[in-house]
């Protein structure tokens, strides 16, 4: 064990050449915005935040977060408007963009690293007025409850999450963020600790104090919100894969547990099974359309379900140029053109008798089956799952539960299956949707 965390330091920590180059970067993107807020009288301060502030930062892809804070008595309107100029004005050298999250902040790069600009509001613990209030307090928290060699083990449990994909806050990723690997280390005391405690996880335990009921799938309580529940946009599958990975390790650690696994298909044939939904939407906030592509794809599924075709898995991602993608992994494209519908039982005379009444001309035949219900086989309307989709979409939008959002744009989308896919970021997902996770699976028991 201590031989596999010495080597993931090595990869987890960054080295000093890493260091100075975010600290002169950090450096820069400070002084423009400290020049930027004189201008403003509703400006109370600025800091660090984020890892980067907390030393917790990996050596993957790391970013600075300058939280500018507001007087209280600002209004929403002010808030967001300055706080958009400031960052925009700071950063007009680095070509700056718009980002959202409840409000939206300013993006820019400098030197391969993301500067986030991020409005929050001046206020007491428990005063929130904006969801990125409490950030700064979780800097403090986190720089008051955490030692050197703590920072360590954050940084390790960061690496191992994100090198096995459950890891980003992101609606898209709906993993575990920085600050809940952070909150984890404080509560167990090391990386080796959370992992033997997810290791044995009931899906009734509360990691921390809740002063109220949740429910989610795992319950992490913030330590400086009790009312906050950190796990509950962490989705089921991530949870689970944390669960296992962890149970994996403790029994067999490996340093193959910090490395990218490369995945191989096991058959070519299950790709015929795949049907890849690619449209382009209108630009649109991050999270937004992440949402509504999330919804879009559950809800479709939930359509070809109820349609008769069985749906194994489902993804969706969103590609450069504002397109996004729905993948469904299916049984079969192609089902039995029969379908058999269960009615009432014959002692229920009023719904046998209006059951017999709407089925029987449509019914290829009808008997009583064992049970003493009334049983009605029937022709599909469809029978190709790529047919259905696209009847379903260009005919029977409104009946398709995809958000509002994107229906104008969905309508434009072209359809086809996994085996025609060149796009290698529409690849990575398909593969990710038709291959086991040895690491998860084959190291268990």
């Amino acid at each position: 064990m201590n031989n596999v965390l010495m080597q993931a330091k090595r990869l987890a920590i960054p080295t000093k050449i890493k260091n100075e180059k975010l600290n002169n970067v950090a450096n820069t993107a400070m002084k423009l915005v400290s020049k930027e807020i004189t201008k403003y009288t509703e400006i109370t301060s600025i800091h660090y935040g984020g890892s980067y502030a907390k030393g917790t930062w990996t050596s993957e892809k790391p970013d600075i977060d300058i939280f500018v804070k507001f007087k209280k008595s600002t209004s929403e309107k002010k808030f967001k408007s300055i706080s958009k100029k400031i960052g925009f004005d700071a950063l007009k050298k680095f070509k700056p963009y718009t980002r959202y999250s409840e409000h939206p902040f300013v993006e820019a790069i400098i030197k391969n690293i993301k500067i986030n600009i991020v409005p929050c509001y001046d206020v007491k613990a428990g005063e929130w007025k904006s969801a990125a209030d409490r950030s700064t307090f979780h800097t403090e928290f986190i720089l008051e409850n955490l030692s050197g060699p703590l920072k360590d083990d954050v940084r390790i449990l960061k690496y191992f999450m994100s090198v096995n994909g459950i890891y980003g806050a992101e609606i898209a990723k709906q993993g575990f963020s920085g600050y809940v690997a952070e909150v984890l280390v404080y509560y167990f005391g090391s990386f080796t600790n959370v992992l033997k405690e997810i290791a044995k996880l009931k899906n009734d335990n509360a990691i921390g104090k809740p002063r109220k009921k949740f429910d989610s799938t795992i319950i992490i309580i913030d330590p400086v919100d009790s009312n906050r529940n950190l796990g509950a946009a962490i989705s089921t599958e991530n949870v689970g894969k944390f669960i296992l990975l962890s149970r994996a390790f403790i029994n067999k650690p490996s340093i193959q547990f910090f490395r990218n696994q490369r995945k191989k298909l096991s058959s070519k044939n299950i790709l015929n099974n795949i049907l890849v939904l690619k449209f382009q939407y209108k630009k649109s906030p991050d999270d937004t359309i992440a949402g509504q592509i999330r919804r879009a794809v559950n809800s479709l599924s939930s359509q070809m379900e109820i349609a008769g075709f069985k749906i194994l898995r489902n993804s969706s991602l969103t590609l450069e140029k504002n397109q996004a993608v729905l993948l469904f992994l299916m049984d079969s494209l192609t089902i039995s053109e029969n379908q058999i519908h269960d009615g009432p039982s014959v002692f229920e005379e009023n719904f046998s008798r209006k059951f017999v009444s709407i089925n029987r001309k449509k019914s290829r035949i009808m008997w009583i089956g064992n049970n003493a219900k009334i049983m009605a086989l029937q022709k599909r309307s469809h029978t190709n799952a790529k047919i259905f989709l696209n009847d379903l979409i260009q005919n029977h939008l409104n009946k398709s539960g995809i958000p509002n959002g994107i229906k104008p744009d969905i309508k434009n989308m072209k359809i086809t299956t996994g085996n025609n896919i060149a796009d290698k970021s529409i690849k990575e997902v398909i593969l990710e949707l038709v291959t086991t996770n040895d690491k998860i699976f084959h190291s268990n028991y």
